[in-house]
């Protein structure tokens, strides 16, 4: 592990307990967020948000980072629709974005994976497998 891979996780668990709590202080705008085709977005954003509190505390735990590495990356993919859908809108309720803003962060959720895997997940030199072998 060297210092980039720490610090970068550390702030990958920051950004992702942020973010989770946000869900629960500001719920209106990740409503706003889903597409209609979610039947139960009240549910969806309290499970997306504990997935990201307890995958941002995962990060600070060796037993359990890669596994939490992998649920964040899970989690990333699939929210992805919903950032689609708010860039199709041309809006995001609760926030005042241009929708070009909009349309340029969808290829920063690609980063974000390729961040998390590379912090928690990737195969290590002692062997241990990453997410998908």
């Amino acid at each position: 592990m060297n210092w980039a891979q720490l610090a970068l996780r550390w702030i990958l668990a920051g950004f992702f307990i942020v973010a989770g709590v946000y869900h629960f202080r500001t719920p209106p705008p990740y409503y706003g967020m889903m597409p209609a085709w979610i039947t139960w977005p009240v549910t969806v954003n309290v499970v997306s948000g504990l997935a990201e509190i307890l995958g941002g505390i995962g990060l600070f735990f060796p037993a359990i980072r890669r596994l939490a590495g992998c649920g964040l990356i899970t989690l990333l993919v699939a929210v992805f629709p919903a950032n689609v859908h708010v860039a199709l809108m041309g809006r995001r309720s609760g926030a005042d974005f241009s929708p070009v803003t909009l349309w340029l962060r969808l290829p920063f959720q690609a980063v974000f994976i390729a961040l998390v895997w590379w912090v928690a997940a990737k195969r290590t030199p002692e062997g241990k497998q990453d997410c998908w072998s």
